[in-house]
């Protein structure tokens, strides 16, 4: 594996990409976002003629002389004054205008004006704006949307632009459906993926100003591969890219293919995710070996096809906007391979924290949800809660503006709070962090997070919380709002097949237990349960699998990595999985008081309280809103 960098340097290297010369003439109309191949000179003056300014009477500046607020001048309409709209002709014999607000009309025939004119007052002249012949673009100047103005301003129709480089895209794998061939997309087969990595693809491509051309699937083959790989470097295309299918542990052909067809510079980044790039050249022409997996596929484009498609256009990559933040929870990661993290943001206090996503190469939704993007460098081994480092951001800043960070225990009705505020105010957007409860309340310490979501059972007392936040959070004032009482208890399989009755099964040989992580409410749960029924961990075949989200644990009893997990009845019934209760607990809001007066926070509370939100959780089984919103402690 290369450095991504010293890759970079050789791809490079190996092609020198020069600016395409070739130029093909298009219509102004669809030269946005074109780069001009030859300089455009304007065919009319503008504007050209001369016309009004503003609004008014024109009038021969001559005869308005003398006029002031004592010794005003009355005009006669159709001989001394005519009247005129804005961008009319200046009538011959007349050259100047007076603004209509500066007119006192006597009558039908008459107007009155205080001050005098001044020749060419508020006038536009002949090209005021750019004369005929002027220069209005050089070549290479990239056309932006108000630059169509000007050219259509200046007559022209048509203009000679640098042809755009040609991408062709090659999906592999057997495993792949295209999405317009199924007619039901539920109906998909057991074993097949839908294809969209090429549709991502191609809109980066057309971002980059490039025309991307795509293939037809090819099957996951050697010699298809190549086929395919040799008919693409025979087109007119400037660029090959190949994406290999998105299933775990299948074969991509690509790198074989160009070390057999031609020559293969790299196999292997060290990034994370876009580890298996790869680089090459066949027949002269670049290759490039994009990985499957939805986010590694936009990491090595971003890293190698994006500044490649820039240099044949003649221009440099845009830089990415970047800020300094904090984070929200410590972030490990592997050294010797530089790794491309994607956050969340919100701004509390002073602070932006960046709050970090799942970091699987396969999830998309980490690259959908995500505003930001960190990189760690290959000689780090991660960076520590509340550690400030560089973000590059994938959003503009005003949309993070108004976040409101909720880190803590994960829960289901988080998400329908963060739908009905949108609805409410779309300026205003929930970031969330599932760390578990623990978390929640050691980051309102830290001061990463305008509110915890929070389950914490105090065994001794009974209560939810308040013991905790005594513990963890003093010194700092806070409110607490109940969100949800909801159902915990045993998510498993359809049908039982197992014949799960009761947290005391799970000692049995032939269960597999899914945990959560330590620090949630949920862990916590689980291991007063076990305490209190005698049950030593190690009983429990699987105690130590952890997973951060209810969901999460359902998924895995739902594809058979476990037979039961501890969750909410709300995950259960999601993926039709079965549910035997245990108890019944309280997940509450906890917000620092400063922060409960801010609007966003007033937003989220009287949403909460919003029958629309109680419905709509009521819906979702296992859950009991109606304490919804409640101040229920004050500390």
């Amino acid at each position: 594996m290369k450095d991504p960098q010293e890759a970079l340097e050789l791809f490079f290297e190996t092609f020198n990409p020069e600016a395409i010369q070739d130029a093909e003439e298009i219509s102004v109309h669809e030269s946005c976002g074109r780069i001009t191949k030859e300089p455009i000179f304007a065919k009319i003056s503008s504007p050209p003629y001369h016309s009004a300014a503003m609004d008014g009477i024109t009038v021969r500046a001559e005869d308005t002389y003398g006029a002031t607020e004592r010794n005003p001048k009355r005009l006669k309409i159709g001989q001394e004054a005519l009247w005129i709209n804005t961008g009319q002709v200046i009538p011959e014999g007349k050259n100047a205008v007076v603004m209509a607000e500066k007119l006192n009309q006597i009558d039908e025939e008459t107007v009155e004006i205080e001050s005098s004119a001044f020749p060419w007052q508020n006038i536009r002249k002949v090209g005021e704006d750019f004369v005929v012949t002027e220069l209005l673009f050089p070549q290479n100047h990239r056309i932006r949307p108000f630059d169509l103005g000007t050219l259509i301003g200046g007559g022209i129709l048509h203009l000679k632009a640098r042809r755009r480089p040609r991408v062709l895209i090659i999906p592999t794998g057997s495993e792949l459906v295209d999405l317009s061939a199924l007619s039901d997309p539920s109906s998909l087969k057991q074993g097949k993926i839908i294809e969209s990595n090429s549709s991502v693809l191609s809109s980066l491509v057309e971002e980059c100003g490039a025309e991307p051309i795509v293939e037809k699937i090819v099957e996951d083959k050697s010699e298809k591969v190549k086929e395919a790989l040799l008919k693409a470097v025979d087109s007119e295309s400037d660029v090959v890219i190949t994406i290999a299918g998105s299933s775990a542990g299948r074969r991509d052909h690509t790198a074989e293919v160009i070390e057999g067809t031609g020559e293969l510079l790299v196999h292997g980044v060290t990034i994370m995710p876009g580890k298996p790039t790869i680089l090459g050249r066949v027949k002269g022409k670049p290759v490039v070996g994009i990985p499957g997996y939805p986010v590694s596929a936009y990491i090595a484009f971003d890293e190698f096809v994006r500044p490649y498609l820039y240099r044949l256009q003649g221009s440099s990559t845009p830089k990415k906007q970047k800020i300094t933040v904090g984070a929200s929870r410590d972030i490990p990661s592997k050294l010797g391979v530089e790794e491309f993290i994607r956050v969340n943001l919100g701004r509390v206090g002073e602070r932006m924290v960046a709050i970090p996503l799942p970091r699987a190469a396969g999830s998309v939704t980490t690259l959908s949800k995500a505003e930001a993007i960190i990189r760690v460098p290959s000689f780090s081994e991660g960076i520590v809660a509340g550690e400030e480092t560089e973000a590059e951001l994938l959003v503009d800043l005003v949309d993070i503006a108004n976040t409101i960070v909720i880190i803590g225990s994960h829960d289901i009705t988080v998400d329908i709070l963060s739908d009905e505020i949108r609805e409410k105010d779309s300026a205003i957007r929930i970031a969330s962090g599932n760390v578990g409860s623990l978390g929640g309340l050691l980051a309102l310490k830290k001061g990463t997070a305008h509110v915890a979501g929070a389950h914490l059972l105090d065994t001794a007392t009974g209560e939810y919380n308040i013991s905790y936040i005594q513990k963890y959070l003093k010194g700092v004032p806070v409110h607490v709002f109940n969100l949800v009482v909801r159902d915990q208890g045993l998510i498993i399989q359809r049908g039982n097949p197992k014949q799960v009755r009761g947290i005391g099964d799970l000692t049995r040989d032939d269960l597999s237990f899914i945990n959560r992580q330590p620090g949630s409410g949920t862990r916590i749960l689980f291991d007063y349960k076990l305490q209190e029924m005698g049950i030593d961990p190690s009983q429990v075949s699987g105690y130590d699998n952890e997973e951060y989200t209810h969901m999460n644990v359902a998924v895995a009893v739902l594809n058979g990595m476990a037979d039961v997990g501890l969750g909410i009845m709300a995950a259960a019934k999601a993926l039709d999985l079965d549910f035997v209760p245990v108890l019944s607990e309280q997940y509450d809001l906890v917000i620092p008081s400063s922060f409960v007066n801010d609007h966003k926070i007033q937003l989220l509370i009287s949403v909460a309280r919003s029958k629309e939100f109680r419905k709509r959780v009521e819906a979702l089984g296992g859950y009991n809103p109606e304490k919804s919103g409640a101040l229920w402690k004050v500390i």
